[in-house]
């Protein structure tokens, strides 16, 4: 069995689930578990009309007919016509508002998973409907159903010890009357019953908490670059795509930023060995790039930029130095309001910390916190750079126009904080 999972941008309209079905055509014969995303970016549009109802926003609300008739376009330019899930898809959106005010008493981050996983759910419907449609015949379930997490919303963690157990049961006999079988990314289910999400992006690592739990023979996930680069083409000329890399290399890239794979979802195939593809929907004949269990290779310079970076500059108080017990309670702070420390340095009088801004709420509330026992200087606006198998030739190139407030250099890997980026043509 093979696990495939489409994203976003492959189920983008009405012409990309038509890709999609020319690209499953090839694969009739096998059996294939399908993970796929929400359609475009209905991941932020959902965003948008949450924030419009949850705090009341009239001049935004007109965000929610967009979402609606963006779906149903779909269905009619794929069907024809409105079908059953097409009336079942626009009631649950247009629902949004009422389900928001019924759990209004819950937490944003709960409220958050209800309304925005309906864009995985409606994505799922579409596409299995078409498969269904075209002789491709798809069985659809819902991934609550296999997937088991905890009631930590927004980021869950993964229930193994149940998903392992539940997850086969529900899958494997659905393979016995049809090779495909679809479901949804970035989606679970809390102990309660409600809908959890792993976090955005989290679709790759679903992808890969079935491919474990399945045994699979391979996951793909299919992507509109030709593989893995070694840097972000809309930033870089003249990148290079990496033919394949070990799975050690692809934990380091998306643990320093690498966008292409969500950081979470190497584990789970190199705990069985199953090597993952990262392929081309516009060219799905060509190669892409493999990671698997190789020996290291020889890598050229590979680039990571993170934005939306902030350098927190902390100090006692008092007089005393920054000691471990200050240390202590500074990381279990950053624990407690679940902010990720990116790169750090300790001196005698200060710490030194540069963490990503994409949640400022989480920021705001731990300086809350800290504010009684240690003095804070920020820096905003930043920027994160990692390169590794660097030289000094893209890394002299790299510095060009920027303020380096921070750099560690590693045996193979630089870090850089900086400020004012003017980003090379070519590296």
């Amino acid at each position: 069995m093979k696990v495939f999972k489409f994203g976003g941008a492959s189920v983008k309209d009405a012409e990309a689930v038509r890709n999609v079905a020319r690209i499953l055509k090839d694969y009739k014969e096998q059996k294939v578990l399908m993970i796929v995303s929400a359609m475009g970016k209905t991941t932020n549009a959902l965003e948008r009309v949450l924030n419009a109802y949850y705090y009341n926003n009239n001049e935004e609300k007109e965000a929610l007919k967009e979402l609606v008739d963006f779906h149903v376009n779909i269905c009619i330019a794929l069907f024809g016509k409105s079908n059953e899930s097409t009336e079942e898809i626009k009631k649950d959106l247009e629902d949004i508002p009422r389900l928001i005010e019924e759990h209004r008493s819950k937490s944003y981050d709960f409220i958050y998973d209800q309304v925005v996983s309906l864009g995985e759910w409606a994505s799922t419907k579409i596409v299995a409907d078409f498969l269904d449609a075209n002789d491709l015949p798809t069985h659809w379930i819902d991934a609550m159903e296999c997937v088991k997490t905890d009631n930590v919303y927004r980021e869950s963690t993964v229930n193994w010890q149940k998903t392992e157990k539940d997850l086969p049961q529900k899958i494997l006999p659905l393979f016995e009357t049809k090779n495909f079988v679809m479901t949804q990314g970035f989606t679970g289910a809390s102990d309660e019953g409600f809908v959890t999400t792993l976090g955005r992006e989290g679709s790759d690592y679903s992808a890969a908490i079935f491919s474990y739990c399945l045994n699979a023979e391979s996951m793909t996930v299919w992507k509109d670059v030709p593989g893995i680069l070694n840097a972000d083409p809309r930033k870089f000329k003249n990148v290079s795509k990496l033919e394949k890399i070990s799975y050690k290399e692809a934990t380091e890239m998306t643990y320093y930023g690498a966008n292409v794979i969500h950081p979470k979802t190497i584990k789970p195939l190199q705990n069985k060995n199953i090597p993952l593809h990262v392929k081309s929907f516009v060219k799905p004949e060509d190669a892409g790039t493999i990671i698997s269990n190789l020996f290291e290779e020889n890598y050229p310079p590979i680039v990571m930029i993170e934005p939306n970076q902030v350098l927190l500059k902390i100090s006692t108080k008092d007089f005393s130095f920054v000691a471990e017990h200050h240390l202590s309670d500074l990381f279990a702070c950053f624990a407690q309001h679940r902010i990720k420390v990116n790169m750090m340095r300790n001196t005698a009088i200060s710490f030194t910390v540069c963490i990503t801004t994409h949640r400022p709420e989480r920021l705001l509330a731990m300086l809350d916190d800290i504010k009684n026992a240690f003095d804070v200087e920020s820096t905003e606006d930043l920027e994160l750079i990692t390169i590794r198998y660097f030289n000094e030739e893209v890394l002299n190139k790299l510095k060009l126009g920027k303020i380096v407030l921070l750099e560690e250099r590693l045996k193979n890997t630089v870090q850089m904080v900086v400020k004012n980026i003017a980003i090379p043509e070519r590296i």
